[in-house]
Protein backbone atom coordinates (compact mmCIF):
# COMPACT_ATOMS: atom_id res chain seq x y z
CA UNK A 1 0.00 0.00 0.00
CA UNK A 2 2.84 2.63 0.96
CA UNK A 3 4.50 1.96 -2.37
CA UNK A 4 1.19 2.41 -4.54
CA UNK A 5 0.55 5.44 -2.31
CA UNK A 6 4.45 6.87 -2.82
CA UNK A 7 4.11 5.67 -6.45
CA UNK A 8 0.45 8.04 -7.40
CA UNK A 9 2.03 10.74 -5.15
CA UNK A 10 1.37 13.89 -7.05
CA UNK A 11 4.27 15.97 -7.97
CA UNK A 12 4.69 19.59 -6.90
CA UNK A 13 5.92 22.04 -9.84
CA UNK A 14 8.82 23.99 -8.83
CA UNK A 15 8.02 28.03 -9.35
CA UNK A 16 10.93 29.24 -11.12
CA UNK A 17 12.35 32.16 -10.50
CA UNK A 18 13.70 34.67 -13.42
CA UNK A 19 17.24 32.81 -13.46
CA UNK A 20 15.71 29.23 -13.49
CA UNK A 21 13.70 29.72 -16.31
CA UNK A 22 16.88 31.39 -18.78
CA UNK A 23 18.65 28.31 -17.59
CA UNK A 24 15.19 25.97 -18.49
CA UNK A 25 14.78 27.90 -21.61
CA UNK A 26 18.53 27.49 -23.18
CA UNK A 27 17.99 23.75 -21.95
CA UNK A 28 15.12 23.58 -23.81
CA UNK A 29 17.18 25.29 -26.87
CA UNK A 30 19.88 23.20 -26.77
CA UNK A 31 17.86 19.77 -26.33
CA UNK A 32 16.14 20.87 -29.57
CA UNK A 33 19.18 21.95 -31.52
CA UNK A 34 21.53 19.28 -30.39
CA UNK A 35 19.74 16.82 -28.29
CA UNK A 36 20.46 15.74 -24.48
CA UNK A 37 24.11 14.78 -24.83
CA UNK A 38 24.57 18.59 -26.40
CA UNK A 39 23.50 19.79 -22.88
CA UNK A 40 26.50 20.67 -20.23
CA UNK A 41 26.41 23.01 -17.40
CA UNK A 42 28.99 25.04 -19.34
CA UNK A 43 26.89 25.79 -22.40
CA UNK A 44 23.75 26.39 -20.42
CA UNK A 45 25.65 28.81 -18.42
CA UNK A 46 26.63 30.51 -21.27
CA UNK A 47 23.61 30.23 -22.52
CA UNK A 48 21.53 31.80 -20.14
CA UNK A 49 24.19 34.28 -19.46
CA UNK A 50 24.82 33.16 -15.54
CA UNK A 51 27.91 31.31 -13.94
CA UNK A 52 28.38 27.70 -13.34
CA UNK A 53 27.91 28.24 -9.71
CA UNK A 54 24.64 30.02 -9.86
CA UNK A 55 23.17 26.58 -12.48
CA UNK A 56 24.75 24.40 -9.25
CA UNK A 57 22.82 26.59 -6.49
CA UNK A 58 19.32 24.93 -7.69
CA UNK A 59 20.83 21.31 -9.87
CA UNK A 60 23.41 18.66 -9.13
CA UNK A 61 24.20 18.15 -12.96
CA UNK A 62 23.34 18.71 -16.66
CA UNK A 63 21.42 15.57 -16.08
CA UNK A 64 19.37 17.06 -13.30
CA UNK A 65 18.78 20.59 -15.77
CA UNK A 66 17.57 18.63 -18.31
CA UNK A 67 14.93 16.43 -16.23
CA UNK A 68 13.35 19.88 -14.51
CA UNK A 69 13.01 20.87 -18.12
CA UNK A 70 11.20 17.89 -19.16
CA UNK A 71 8.90 18.55 -16.06
CA UNK A 72 8.16 21.91 -16.91
CA UNK A 73 7.54 21.36 -20.30
CA UNK A 74 4.76 18.44 -19.25
CA UNK A 75 3.43 20.54 -16.84
CA UNK A 76 2.56 23.29 -19.09
CA UNK A 77 0.96 20.67 -21.50
CA UNK A 78 -1.05 19.14 -18.50
CA UNK A 79 -2.23 22.75 -17.67
CA UNK A 80 -4.66 22.67 -21.05
CA UNK A 81 -6.76 20.07 -19.64
CA UNK A 82 -9.54 20.39 -16.97
CA UNK A 83 -8.57 18.82 -13.30
CA UNK A 84 -11.92 16.27 -13.69
CA UNK A 85 -12.98 14.89 -16.57
CA UNK A 86 -16.44 15.09 -16.71
CA UNK A 87 -17.06 11.10 -18.90
CA UNK A 88 -15.54 8.21 -20.02
CA UNK A 89 -15.48 9.76 -23.89
CA UNK A 90 -13.68 13.27 -22.76
CA UNK A 91 -11.21 11.99 -20.62
CA UNK A 92 -10.11 9.53 -23.93
CA UNK A 93 -10.27 12.76 -25.89
CA UNK A 94 -7.98 14.64 -23.34
CA UNK A 95 -5.38 11.36 -23.40
CA UNK A 96 -5.71 11.68 -27.10
CA UNK A 97 -4.66 15.33 -27.66
CA UNK A 98 -2.33 15.21 -24.36
CA UNK A 99 -0.64 12.61 -26.80
CA UNK A 100 -1.15 14.69 -29.61
CA UNK A 101 0.64 18.02 -27.82
CA UNK A 102 3.37 15.95 -26.45
CA UNK A 103 4.32 14.38 -30.06
CA UNK A 104 3.74 18.17 -31.24
CA UNK A 105 6.17 19.36 -28.58
CA UNK A 106 9.53 20.85 -30.12
CA UNK A 107 11.56 18.96 -26.75
CA UNK A 108 9.48 15.77 -26.75
CA UNK A 109 9.33 15.66 -30.61
CA UNK A 110 12.75 16.05 -31.30
CA UNK A 111 13.33 13.09 -28.73
CA UNK A 112 10.70 10.96 -30.28
CA UNK A 113 11.75 11.46 -33.48
CA UNK A 114 16.27 11.53 -33.13
CA UNK A 115 16.79 10.57 -29.58
CA UNK A 116 14.06 7.61 -28.50
CA UNK A 117 16.76 5.74 -26.42
CA UNK A 118 17.49 8.82 -24.63
CA UNK A 119 13.46 10.02 -24.68
CA UNK A 120 13.26 5.66 -23.13
CA UNK A 121 15.70 6.27 -19.94
CA UNK A 122 13.84 10.28 -19.49
CA UNK A 123 10.59 8.36 -19.53
CA UNK A 124 10.23 4.83 -19.43
CA UNK A 125 13.07 3.26 -17.26
CA UNK A 126 11.43 5.09 -14.21
CA UNK A 127 8.22 6.84 -12.67
CA UNK A 128 10.19 10.00 -12.56
CA UNK A 129 8.39 13.65 -11.81
CA UNK A 130 6.66 14.52 -15.00
CA UNK A 131 5.10 10.90 -15.21
CA UNK A 132 3.74 11.32 -11.55
CA UNK A 133 2.44 15.09 -12.59
CA UNK A 134 0.65 12.78 -15.33
CA UNK A 135 -0.66 10.02 -13.58
CA UNK A 136 -1.79 12.82 -10.57
CA UNK A 137 -4.39 14.40 -13.33
CA UNK A 138 -5.54 10.76 -14.88
CA UNK A 139 -6.11 9.31 -11.52
CA UNK A 140 -8.29 12.76 -10.70
CA UNK A 141 -10.56 12.31 -13.81
CA UNK A 142 -10.70 9.21 -13.75
CA UNK A 143 -12.27 9.37 -9.49
CA UNK A 144 -14.71 12.05 -11.34
CA UNK A 145 -15.48 9.31 -13.87
CA UNK A 146 -16.16 7.08 -11.90
CA UNK A 147 -18.43 8.63 -9.98
CA UNK A 148 -20.65 9.15 -12.73
CA UNK A 149 -20.88 6.08 -14.03
CA UNK A 150 -18.82 6.10 -17.33
CA UNK A 151 -15.79 4.42 -16.48
CA UNK A 152 -15.28 1.48 -14.07
CA UNK A 153 -14.93 0.94 -10.70
CA UNK A 154 -11.35 0.29 -9.72
CA UNK A 155 -8.71 1.97 -8.07
CA UNK A 156 -7.98 5.54 -10.18
CA UNK A 157 -4.10 5.02 -9.21
CA UNK A 158 -3.98 1.67 -10.85
CA UNK A 159 -6.00 2.34 -13.64
CA UNK A 160 -3.95 5.68 -14.27
CA UNK A 161 -1.21 3.68 -14.33
CA UNK A 162 -2.33 1.12 -17.10
CA UNK A 163 -3.80 4.14 -18.98
CA UNK A 164 -0.50 5.75 -19.21
CA UNK A 165 1.23 2.92 -20.54
CA UNK A 166 -0.89 2.33 -23.29
CA UNK A 167 -1.04 6.21 -24.15
CA UNK A 168 2.91 6.21 -23.42
CA UNK A 169 3.81 2.78 -25.64
CA UNK A 170 1.62 4.58 -28.72
CA UNK A 171 3.31 7.54 -28.52
CA UNK A 172 7.07 6.19 -28.62
CA UNK A 173 6.20 3.51 -31.04
CA UNK A 174 4.36 5.97 -33.51
CA UNK A 175 7.49 6.90 -35.69
CA UNK A 176 7.90 2.86 -36.38
CA UNK A 177 4.32 2.11 -37.35
CA UNK A 178 4.08 4.95 -39.46
CA UNK A 179 4.78 3.03 -42.50
CA UNK A 180 1.93 0.35 -41.34
CA UNK A 181 -1.15 2.62 -40.20
CA UNK A 182 -2.27 5.77 -41.28
CA UNK A 183 -2.53 8.30 -38.88
CA UNK A 184 -5.95 8.38 -38.72
CA UNK A 185 -6.49 4.31 -37.91
CA UNK A 186 -3.40 4.86 -35.42
CA UNK A 187 -5.77 7.12 -33.02
CA UNK A 188 -8.49 5.17 -33.97
CA UNK A 189 -6.94 2.37 -32.45
CA UNK A 190 -5.25 4.30 -29.82
CA UNK A 191 -8.79 5.48 -28.42
CA UNK A 192 -10.53 2.08 -29.14
CA UNK A 193 -7.55 0.90 -26.47
CA UNK A 194 -8.16 3.21 -24.08
CA UNK A 195 -12.03 3.14 -24.06
CA UNK A 196 -11.82 -0.40 -24.37
CA UNK A 197 -10.05 -0.36 -20.81
CA UNK A 198 -11.88 1.99 -18.85
CA UNK A 199 -15.23 1.00 -20.03
CA UNK A 200 -17.52 -0.44 -17.18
Amino acid sequence: MEERQAMAAPTTVPEWDATHTLILDAADELIGRRGVHGVTIAELARRAGRSRPTIYRTWNDADDVVRAALLRRVATIVAEFPTHARTRSDLVDDVLRFSALFRADSVYGRLLADEPEVFTRYTLQRVGSSQRLILHWLAASIRTTQQGGTVRQGEPDEIAVMLLLIAQSAVLSHGTVSELISEASWERELRTALDGLLRP
